[in-house]
Parts: C-alpha cells; sequence; structure tokens
C-alpha cells in the first residue's frame, strides 16, 4: 500500500557493525515500533526491505539508504521518530520520505567521503594527490572471494583534494583529510582502494589506520563533481501530487487536532 524510503547512519563505535548486524538490528527496531510491514510469500515470510550500496564495515557514514513496504499507509516523520528510537545510539534514522518515484537504486551514483589522515601534515597529503591525479590509470590489488584482482582506481574517482585537519587532542600537530568524490562504478572502488592508490603513486603510507566517513551519495553533476540528494525527487512528487485515497483516508481516521 505505502513505501517509505529512509536515510541513517553509522556513527562512532557503530560504524564497526556489519551490514547483517544492522539488518538485524533494524528487523528488531520494525516489530518494536509495531511498523505494519509487508512481508514476502513462501515457507519463511520477511519484511519487504530493500538496502541500496551499504558501506563496507569499519566505516562511518552519514548517507545510508533503504526502503520498506507497508500494509498501511503511515506519516513518513512519525514513522522515522518511532524507528530512530528502537535503534542504538548511532544507527540513527535521520531521513523519511514516501516513495514516489521510481529507481532509488539508480540514483545513488556516487558517494562524497572523508578520510582521516592523522600523523600525516597536509603538505604531503597535497603532494599525493597531485601525483595520483596527474596518472592515467591507478592499478591497486585488492583481495575478493574470488581471489586477488587488480583495476583501476583512478577511473572513479572524480574530485580528491586535501585539506588541513585539526589534531583530536591538544598538543597534536594537526592531520591531513581527504575529500573525494568516488563513481560507484563495477568493480566498486572504495576509499581504502584510494588510500592503496596513493602509496602506489607518491608513497603516502599513513602510520595509524584511517578514519573513513560517507558524507554523502546520490546524483552525481559530472560538471561539477557534487553529488545531490537522492531523496529529492520523491519530496517534490510528493509536494506536486494530490493526496492518495489512502492518505485521506487515514487523515479522516486520525484523532482531532493531531497533525
Amino acid at each position: 500500500m505505502q513505501r517509505i524510503r529512509l536515510r541513517y547512519t553509522k556513527r562512532g563505535r557503530l560504524r564497526f557493525t556489519s551490514h547483517r548486524d544492522f539488518q538485524r538490528a533494524f528487523e528488531r527496531a520494525l516489530r518494536r515500533a509495531e511498523v505494519p510491514m509487508a512481508y514476502s510469500a513462501g515457507f519463511t515470510p520477511h519484511p519487504k526491505v530493500s538496502y541500496a550500496n551499504a558501506a563496507p564495515t569499519g566505516t562511518g557514514s552519514e548517507a545510508e539508504y533503504l526502503e520498506i513496504q507497508l500494509t498501511e499507509v503511515r506519516d513518513p516523520e512519525t514513522l522515522r521518530g518511532l524507528l530512530d528510537e528502537s535503534m542504538p545510539s548511532g544507527l540513527d534514522i535521520i531521513d523519511a520520505v514516501e516513495a514516489r518515484t521510481s529507481g532509488l537504486a539508480d540514483r545513488l551514483q556516487a558517494s562524497v567521503w572523508e578520510i582521516r589522515l592523522d600523523r600525516v601534515a597536509p603538505a604531503e597529503a597535497e603532494r599525493a594527490v597531485a601525483a595520483f591525479l596527474e596518472a592515467e590509470t591507478v592499478e591497486v590489488e585488492r583481495r575478493t572471494k574470488n581471489g586477488m584482482r587488480t583495476f583501476d582506481a583512478r577511473a572513479a574517482v572524480a574530485r580528491l583534494e586535501a585539506v588541513a585537519g585539526r589534531g583530536d587532542r591538544p598538543g597534536d600537530d594537526g592531520c591531513a583529510i581527504l575529500r573525494l568524490v568516488v563513481r560507484h562504478l563495477t568493480p566498486a572502488v572504495r576509499p581504502d582502494d584510494v588510500l592503496s592508490g596513493l602509496r602506489a603513486t607518491a608513497d603516502l603510507a599513513p602510520p595509524v589506520p584511517a578514519a573513513v566517513t560517507r558524507l554523502a551519495q546520490g546524483l552525481l553533476d559530472e560538471e561539477s563533481g557534487t553529488v545531490t540528494d537522492p531523496l529529492a525527487p520523491d519530496r517534490e512528487a510528493v509536494q506536486a501530487a494530490p493526496p492518495t485515497a489512502a492518505e485521506l483516508t487515514a487523515a479522516m481516521a486520525a484523532p482531532e487536532g493531531s497533525a
């Protein structure tokens, strides 16, 4: 009867949760919040939840997306609040919109990433970035379930820059922060692949593990290298379209004075 698209985060220590860990936590939240979920048919019915392009385990994210299918109409913002209260802190449901368009996964064309390199001087990072961008191809290796695979990390990078960041503790000399826009290609190029490319082209080897956060994902503007909100078309469609019969029924059934 209704499809809702949600944006959620992976913050702090919860960045180490796997995608399967999140699925279990989210399905428990659906039950706690008494969401009227639609279920698949068969001997082992599952709630109809579609996940899109989950971030790798160990990376933080401000822009993960999923879609749920309901058997009854619900207000998206009210539903978002109920689900957020039922999730662990750090796995936060921060946005919700009714799905009025098709192809959410098709709109996730690129991601904006931030990579914090502690104990790396900004000038050293800038030198490595320049070398990476000047290269026509940057071949890196990654172990997959089918063994080692070699691919070009440079082709996926639409933008890459290095800026100075502050240290986490008093007395720290600061750090370098990489900001990059990566196209979603096949095979997928991840932030650690870009770090491998920086090591290959400029011998940049951070002394401590990098802290990686996805800031956004969505449609890529090739000219400007920016990424736009993938839920914007649904918001525009909701504003432009008249209410459906189910929405009118739900509004008439709501208690007087409620939103």
